[in-house]
């Protein structure tokens, strides 16, 4: 079996439960498997950040440079070239990030590459088996990846669910010495930070959130009133940001924000991995969606085929009917 690794993204010496969940699509790989964390950056923060790691990951390899001070694909792809073994499987999260990392990764270590996977079904010979969707979710597709040279895998975040910390003290083995000089064409400029709304969405424990099959602005007022009744806040989907209906600060997934509840209704959300980028900590999740076929029901605990405009009304009036009898 080829040695598995997966490349950790952090932030400020934080990072989220994407390590945890890539730890758990290497054991779908093999169930018998050490995976290596890799994780990249420069300063006090990474020391911070491979702390982190340990309580999760037997090893983990720690690139310390200038040139890694701010995420940049391109001279992180050309770190791991320096590091990875032949025939490596490597695991990245299908965000921006690893969207813009992996494929170039694939090419300079003569891999094979597979994008967006959210389900693994273990290996066969020299083929690793898994399943990822086409045509915007609406197909899923069992593929085979020859693995006799190496993978570049992008694993779909909230697809595998994290598992708990097994290991008491991972060792962090220095590779900054083994990269060399590293530049890149693009720079880094700056970070503009979202502005805040009138709600923070990141503090709720219970969120409502609401996507395109809400249909119309004047629709919004029926997830309110659920979300005023379960004492939540309404959050949605960037197709609802796009129309206008409401905020940006409200919306969640890798072009909105990073929300970590412990319940999430997805109501009238698909389910594309741009919104689940924004999902973390594994929440309680129950999703309605009139669409039996709907990518997000992949991934939900409690699913409910139904139309929202039609369920979120008698939803909200049992809630109500509930908690007035518990005062009574």
């Amino acid at each position: 079996m080829p040695r598995i690794f997966a490349y950790i993204i952090h932030r400020s010496g934080m990072f989220d439960d994407s390590g945890a969940e890539l730890l758990a699509a290497a054991k779908r790989i093999d169930p018998t498997a050490t995976p290596t964390a890799i994780i990249a950056g420069w300063g006090p923060n990474l020391d911070a950040a491979c702390s982190s790691l340990q309580t999760s990951f037997p090893e983990i390899w720690k690139i310390a440079n200038e040139a890694l001070a701010y995420p940049n694909a391109e001279v992180v792809r050309h770190a791991l070239v320096s590091i990875l073994p032949a025939g490596s499987i490597v695991l990245v999260l299908h965000d921006h990030f690893g969207i813009d990392l992996a494929p170039g990764l694939s090419i300079k270590l003569n891999a094979a590459f597979v994008s967006d996977v959210l389900a693994i079904e273990g290996v066969e010979g020299n083929f690793l088996k898994v399943v990822r969707q086409e045509l915007g979710g609406q197909v899923s597709t069992h593929a085979r990846c020859d693995i006799s040279t190496g993978a570049v895998i992008n694993v779909r975040p909230g697809a595998f669910k994290p598992e708990p910390d097994v290991t008491a003290a991972g060792e962090v083995v220095d590779k900054s010495s083994s990269v060399g000089t590293l530049s890149a064409k693009r720079r880094y400029i700056e970070t503009i930070v979202a502005e805040g709304g009138d709600v923070d969405i990141t503090k709720h424990a219970v969120l409502v959130s609401i996507g395109r099959g809400i249909q119309e602005k004047d629709n919004v007022v029926i997830a309110e009133e659920l979300a005023e009744a379960l004492g939540a806040a309404v959050s949605c989907s960037r197709p609802v940001v796009d129309a206008k209906w409401m905020e940006k600060s409200r919306q969640v997934g890798s072009s909105g924000k990073t929300v970590k509840p412990k319940v999430y209704l997805a109501c009238g959300i698909s389910g594309a991995f741009q919104h689940l980028a924004g999902i973390k900590g594994s929440p309680f999740l129950i999703a309605i969606n009139k669409n039996p076929k709907a990518p997000i029901f992949q991934i939900a605990d409690v699913g409910i085929v139904d139309d929202i405009l039609e369920f979120l009304p008698l939803l909200t009036e049992k809630v109500r009917e509930l908690r007035g009898a518990a005062a009574k």
